[in-house]
């Protein structure tokens, strides 16, 4: 019984889903920052070669 109370009292683990959780986020929010900028990047270079033309 000791050993069972012992497992639910230990939250070592929670820390670390927690900075995989926030670590996903910032994944997801780096990866969509970069695919707008890319966007936007490749319309002003493709803009710039058709001015150069």
């Amino acid at each position: 019984m000791r050993t069972f109370l012992a497992i639910l009292q230990d939250d070592s683990g929670a820390t670390a889903i927690e900075y995989g959780l926030i670590a996903a986020l910032v994944s997801v929010a780096a990866i969509s920052a970069f695919t707008t900028v890319g966007t936007k990047l490749s319309g002003v270079m493709l803009n710039t070669a058709n001015k150069l033309k």
